[in-house]
């Protein structure tokens, strides 16, 4: 019963600050009052309001990737992997705008990077485990995996960001239309 309660407290806890990030009023204060539950508590389960950002964040990034494996898992072949995965993240964009927002402007995360990456490791792992073969077999150009996620996800992170920034003239859909084949084209073996 005890730690029934304790995961709706959390539960409830995250889904306030990401309702409180998305109304502009991300504050220890607005995301108590709103969820009902005391800064102890709150404290008690994220030891900080920046520790509940963070898990906030490690929340949002581990939907984002898991939507990205699941889309490179289905796809037959290396290029349609790629162009898989440059829908997903973009879709994942258009859909979940609230989580969107919050992995991009990434509040309060920097104290907990280490548990913020070691949280993200296994999906990063197995994004690898997929490219990893396709770079020995002549398919992927033959690069560090760091570099590789910044062919891949860097184009996408910066349309993403300008997109949820209200630039004009950028749209999610047109850009999941028009991006693939040049992000393919940056990181097949030539």
């Amino acid at each position: 019963m005890r730690q029934a309660r304790s995961e709706a407290t959390i539960r409830r806890l995250l889904d306030t600050a990401l309702e409180a990030f998305t109304d502009d009023d991300f504050t220890l204060r607005a995301v108590t009052s709103r969820s009902g539950v005391s800064t102890g508590s709150l404290y008690h389960h994220f030891g900080s309001f920046d520790g509940l950002a963070a898990a906030l964040y490690s929340e949002c990034m581990d939907d984002l990737l898991t939507g990205l494996i699941e889309a490179v898992e289905r796809a037959e072949g290396t290029e349609e992997g790629v162009r898989a995965i440059v829908r997903a993240y973009l879709a994942f964009a258009r859909d979940e705008t609230a989580r969107a927002r919050f992995i991009h402007a990434a509040p309060f995360v920097e104290p907990h990077a280490a548990a913020v990456a070691a949280r993200k490791a296994p999906r990063m792992d197995r994004l690898t485990a997929w490219f990893a073969p396709r770079v020995a077999a002549g398919e992927i150009a033959d690069l560090p995996p760091a570099l590789i996620e910044m062919l891949l996800i860097g184009p996408l992170a910066e349309t993403t960001r300008r997109v949820l920034a209200g630039a004009p003239g950028l749209d999610l859909d047109e850009a999941a239309a028009a991006l693939p084949g040049p992000i393919w084209r940056s990181l097949r073996a030539h």
